[in-house]
């Protein structure tokens, strides 16, 4: 009976005799008749895809949200005020929208097939005796694989034979560094499945070695079959900012619709209008209260914030998901490589009492050693080099530049052993390996054996505390002593400062034999202990300002890593990411013993989480939303990907990221560094404040477009429209938009990240947006349009107010003046926006080139609607006196001095109390 995926550890415990026979299979391998049968039983070796909304659907549903409607409305009113060309315009801008914002999404939704990328084509197959390559997809349990160097593995399987063994399981750990592999039993309590050395699993690759394994599970019942079902399962959640549109589209529509009945209501009762000219009143009014500009700019506006974050190393996939990076208030990071460097480095060695300083980052031999080098120093170095099987080799196009094939620890030792002079090239060929024993999670140590002129010698290397166990005797400056009980404690407490410092220490031996004995246990004996070496991956520098930052902003940062915890602990004081007090840390197995209201209560103080499995992952980020935190998640590995998916805002990396973890997320960061997320909730934060500031811009023209309506209906018709749907639809689409979607392009302000994330609960349309737009600014702005539009009659000799014309030439040059009045003052209400908090002194007019590119356009549209004869005779205008275009400049500054007078009003109150 083949096992199930939850019982394959009972199969590592076993003996290889025993693996053959819970498998149903022997040493030659399966018959053809019983891999068919197996075939039809557990189906290919390959993961299904899961099922998608048709690409149609997904186009189609940019065009029927809230917002869209409202400008499919906006059209409709357009064509029954007979306006057909207006009404296309608006159609087409919807139109556009809608396939800019597909476009933009195109890519999403691709992690299934991503992962069906890692699986292998062919499998090297041992049937009836007969080695035999066939497609992996036809892969069974029970089968009988071989594996060698540059393999990706096509099955989960457990080892029966190793030679050399290394498999980098980074694809679902997400740690890039070899795993050695071993045939042997193991223990398998206290060890999740992808702990154990005898067990191999589909996606991952072998970096050194060979092996020959017997398939356990392929498909679904793999490990990556497991990840690709959790990321499958999740379905897309809208953003903050897509809900709130959603909100605001809605409000907006009630309160326009709400305000044309009423007002329709009113004119006909009060104003004696009739039905008809009601109608058209009404149609006026719903058109003044809906923002048909609003959709394109927000949607121009996270374009642009896109391409802010590019410049800032961070690579946006979803639109939505820039601003919601602006409410973020936790982010789950990894370690290695977003944290740290990704590049494990020698920072001390002890020899005989002898502490040595090493300079210098990285897999360059660069960097001097203090005190400088001597022989207990080479002797040490040198034997932890023979005892390693990684190599430094330069990068392709950069010959200067190394980089580690293999262990980056050992990659760190032959970096060090190179800064101390020593020739490796001439330590291999000077003493050729003849044996090897290879890293042993069970035993914590490597072994190899190398001739020496006429002498074997052994060179061993592993953990301290272990490798003392095995010694007799400590190498000195005066020869070799033996290994006394105060000898063995002073090591202890230095490893153990080592580690208090977050570094991963090593301990190295030697020995000399006259041959090879039959166990490896036999030379493994009698060592001579000769030093330590302590090595890290450092931080990244510029990590700690970024954490700073976080904290600063309200943004609390919570470590999820493969690694182990004292390193991950030690890491994240070293960083500044958690405090000196007591910080919990969480490993895999204690969370499969927790339920969720006790994971709940963990969250509540500082802790880390460490040796932790996908699932786990996705236990931490759902346990923190439910607890009302918008998530951001890194990642890199397969195993990240269904808690990128989860998050609110995923976040994988560019560098060392793979395929799965990139489709899964929201933005991928192209050099991989957490300072790089910290800049995009900036830019994010940014944003949203941008999306207000034109929102308010928008919406504060809303009542000098309103105002007109309201006199025409109370004057009974008496006093002519000043501004007609054609002037309102023009400004709202037409002199309103550049300068709105110049506000999206405003930097962060000054003390931007000082301030706490957004509340989910806030809304986008509050209380101090509508009061500013709709009492102060707007108020300001309609009364200095009515005084232009009655100026505008008096500039060509109308001396009698109580008839004015409501058509010809002159009335035409008075809605041209009123709808000029309009443009001017919204162009000191551009600078008004620029900040609702901070004065106008302190931000300049300078820093946003896009601002006077917008103030051009709506000078060059207004004067183009005033005297292009085609424009005039669509928008309904004619040239008014030039003396008039003074007046309306004093409109300018109207608005921005009314907003610096509330600004110094409300910090004056602020200061009061």
């Amino acid at each position: 009976m083949v096992p199930s995926r939850q019982d394959q550890a009972d199969v590592a415990e076993m003996a290889t005799e025993e693996v053959y026979r819970a498998l149903g299979t022997s040493p030659s391998g399966l018959t053809q008749e019983e891999a068919a049968e197996r075939l039809a039983v557990h189906g290919p070796n390959t993961i299904s895809p899961i099922s998608r909304r048709r690409l149609v659907s997904r186009l189609l549903s940019n065009f029927v949200h809230v917002m869209a409607i409202l400008l499919w409305v906006g059209g409709a009113v357009a064509f029954l005020a007979d306006l057909p060309q207006l009404g296309v315009a608006i159609w087409v801008v919807n139109v556009v929208n809608g396939i800019f914002s597909f476009w933009q999404e195109f890519k999403a939704e691709k992690a299934t097939e991503a992962l069906l990328r890692l699986l292998p084509s062919t499998a090297t197959v041992l049937r009836e005796a007969v080695l035999e390559q066939v497609d992996a997809t036809a892969l069974v349990p029970g089968d009988v694989v071989f594996i060698e160097e540059g393999d990706r593995i096509s099955a989960d399987g457990r080892l029966v034979e190793h030679v050399a063994l290394r498999v980098d399981q980074s694809t679902l750990t997400g740690e890039s560094r070899l795993v050695r592999k071993a045939s042997d039993p193991v223990d398998t309590a206290g060890r999740s499945r992808l702990e154990l050395p005898n067990l191999v699993f589909a996606g991952t690759t072998v970096g050194s070695g060979r092996g020959k394994l017997v398939v356990t599970s392929t498909g679904a019942g793999t490990e990556l079959g497991g990840i690709a079902a959790l990321t499958g399962s999740l379905a897309d959640t809208p953003s903050p900012l897509q809900r709130e549109l959603r909100r605001v589209s809605l409000t907006v529509s009630i309160v326009a619709i709400g305000v044309g009945v009423v007002f329709f209501i009113l004119a006909l009762a009060l104003g004696g209008l009739p039905l008809a000219t009601g109608f058209v009143f009404t149609l006026g009014m719903i058109v003044a209260f809906v923002p048909e500009g609003l959709l394109p700019t927000v949607t121009l506006a996270l374009a642009m914030g896109t391409q802010r974050m590019a410049a800032r190393n961070a690579l946006v996939r979803k639109l939505s998901a820039v601003e919601t990076l602006g409410c973020t208030t936790v982010i789950c990071t990894d370690k290695t490589g977003t944290l740290t460097q990704n590049e494990m480095t020698v920072r001390s060695a002890l020899v005989g009492g002898r502490r040595y300083e090493f300079e210098g980052v990285g897999y360059q031999p660069e960097g001097r050693i203090h005190p400088g080098p001597d022989d207990g120093l080479v002797t040490l170095l040198a034997t932890a080099a023979r005892a390693s099987n990684a190599r430094l080799v330069h990068n392709d196009g950069d010959t200067g530049r190394l980089t580690v094939v293999g262990d980056p620890t050992e990659g760190a030792i032959l970096t060090a052993a190179m800064k101390a002079g020593i020739d490796l090239d001439v330590l291999s060929s000077d003493a050729p390996r003849v044996a090897e024993w290879p890293f042993d999670p069970v035993r914590k140590r490597m072994s190899s054996v190398a001739r020496m002129g006429g002498e074997l010698v052994v060179a061993t290397k592993g953990a301290p505390a272990e490798l003392l166990e095995r010694c007799s005797s400590l190498h000195s400056a005066d020869g070799t002593l033996a290994l006394e009980v105060d000898d063995r404690k002073g090591i202890i407490q230095a490893v153990n400062a080592a580690a208090a410092e977050g570094l991963r220490v090593l301990g190295v031996a030697r020995r000399v034999i006259d041959h090879l004995p039959d166990e490896r246990e036999d030379f493994e004996i009698d060592l001579e202990f000769i030093g330590l070496v302590a090595m890290h991956d450092p931080p990244r520098p510029e990590v700690e300002a970024a954490i700073a930052s976080c904290r600063s902003a309200g943004i609390r940062i919570v470590m999820i890593t493969g690694d182990y915890g004292i390193t991950a602990e030690a890491i994240g004081r070293r960083i500044g990411m958690v405090g000196e007090g007591q910080v919990r840390v969480v490993n895999g197995d204690e969370m499969d013993a927790i339920d969720d209201a006790a994971l709940g209560a963990i969250l509540d103080d500082e802790v880390i989480f460490a040796r932790v499995t996908p699932s786990h992952k996705m236990r931490v980020v759902a346990a923190l939303q439910d607890r009302g935190a918008v998530v951001a998640v890194t990642g890199d590995g397969v195993n990240d990907a269904p808690a990128l998916k989860l998050a609110d805002i995923g976040v994988a990396m560019g560098q060392s990221g793979t395929d799965v973890a990139r489709e899964a997320a929201d933005i991928i960061l192209l050099d991989d560094n957490f300072a790089s997320i910290v800049a995009a909730i900036e830019e994010g934060r940014a944003v949203y404040d941008n999306i207000k500031k034109f929102t308010t811009y928008i919406l504060t023209s809303n009542v000098p477009e309103a105002v007109p309506f309201v006199v025409f209906a109370f004057s009974g018709g008496r006093i002519p429209l000043a501004l007609g749907v054609m002037h309102i639809l023009a400004i709202d689409l037409g002199t309103d938009l550049a300068p709105a979607l110049a506000l999206g392009a405003e930097p962060p302000e000054p003390g931007v990240m000082d301030r706490p994330p957004r509340s989910l609960d806030a809304r986008l349309i509050d209380r101090p947006l509508l009061a500013r737009a709709y009492l102060l600014l707007g108020p300001v702005q309609a009364l200095f349009v009515m005084i232009a539009f009655f100026g505008a009659y008096r500039l060509q000799g109308v001396e009698d107010w109580s008839n004015l014309a409501s058509s010809g030439t002159i009335y035409l040059a008075a809605t041209a003046m009123a709808l000029a009045g309009v443009v001017t003052t919204q162009i000191g209400n551009l600078f008004a926006q620029r900040s609702a908090r901070v004065s106008l002194r302190r931000i300049g007019l300078g820093g946003n080139r896009l601002l006077w590119w917008g103030i051009l356009s709506e000078v060059v549209v207004i004067l183009l609607i005033v005297y292009l004869p085609p424009l005039q005779r669509v928008i309904g205008t004619a040239p008014f006196p030039p003396i008039g275009w003074a007046w309306l400049l004093l409109g300018v500054p109207l608005l921005p001095l009314a907003d610096e007078i509330r600004k110094a009003l409300t910090a004056h109150r602020g200061r009061a109390r």
